[in-house]
């Protein structure tokens, strides 16, 4: 796919450094640490949390913010907030009665470092603890404190990443149908990518028309997001992905390449990458930073 150049991806890997540090710093502080009782529950969520991982969500707030000249400070606490609900999802969705993987970026998965129980008991923790953090998050005004929680909710909620899960478990072995996909991945990434975006806009006091485009941004963003990833489980190696590959064919699930083929889904993609800039393009040169992104979820090899 048309990506990056290589200055570009240069500038690209030093914001999306510097916004991680940022980012772990803050998850560092409102995590409990690991010698709090319940001290085995807390080290599961830091084990599931600080496994690595891109940090996608939480930059993208980020850098939603930082377009409309918001204040960083003021973001860290929802963006940290995506991101523990991000890590819950992913907990809940390796265990063995969904898609039941032994690794995780490289690592074993939280049920299988700490058991199905506490595993269970660790994402339920980090997503009650999401909440907690935007609810207490005294540098927000109590009005964008109720925005916030209310995204975060719509966008992972049965209408949103918890829905589109649901319809990809009753899908498992069905036949490829485009519409059907569309409607898993919008809901499972999509809707808590756009979320993503929409809470750093929410943060910056965004005017309703940049609301509106950094909206449309979010979903083609995330939409492309899931594509690149049906294509790495069938094109990558369990090297670059961290986890085993090629399971989706082997579950039966619905996936854009099985849709409609590896060569139209890559067009897709790109097409959404295009869809995505060109709903920035009233912000001018301050979008540097979520245009790369965009170029970045189609390029990346993991």
């Amino acid at each position: 796919m048309p990506g990056t150049t290589m200055s570009e991806k240069g500038s690209l890997a030093s914001f999306l450094s510097g916004r991680r540090r940022m980012v772990e710093d803050a998850l560092d502080a409102l995590l409990p640490a690991a010698d709090v009782s319940p001290e085995r529950l807390h080290e599961a969520m830091r084990y599931s949390v600080f496994s690595g991982g891109k940090r996608l969500r939480p930059i993208l707030a980020v850098a939603a913010c930082e377009l409309l000249g918001g204040p960083i400070d003021a973001v860290l606490a929802p963006a940290c907030a995506l991101e523990l609900i991000h890590t819950y999802s992913l907990i809940h969705d390796d265990l063995p009665a969904m898609d039941d993987d032994d690794l995780r970026r490289g690592r074993p998965t939280c049920h299988r470092a700490f058991g199905e129980p506490m595993a269970i008991l660790a994402g339920d923790a980090l997503l009650t603890l999401a909440f907690e953090i935007v609810a207490s998050a005294e540098m927000l005004a109590p009005d964008c404190r109720t925005a916030v929680l209310l995204e975060l909710a719509r966008a992972n909620g049965s209408l949103g990443m918890v829905g589109g899960q649901a319809a990809d478990i009753e899908a498992e072995g069905g036949a490829s149908d485009l519409d059907a996909v569309t409607f898993i991945h919008v809901r499972k990434t999509a809707m808590p990518l756009r979320a993503a975006v929409r809470v750093g806009a929410l943060v910056a006091g965004a005017a309703p028309g940049e609301l509106d485009a950094l909206s449309s941004y979010g979903e083609a963003v995330g939409l492309a997001f899931q594509i690149a990833d049906d294509l790495l489980d069938v094109a990558g190696t369990a090297e670059e992905m961290g986890k085993a590959v090629g399971k989706d064919a082997a579950r039966g699930k619905l996936t854009y390449p099985g849709a409609v083929g590896r060569k139209a889904a890559t067009l897709k993609a790109t097409e959404l990458v295009g869809d995505a800039t060109a709903s920035l393009a009233g912000f001018g040169e301050r979008a540097g930073p979520l245009l790369d992104i965009a170029g970045y979820v189609v390029d990346r090899r993991s």
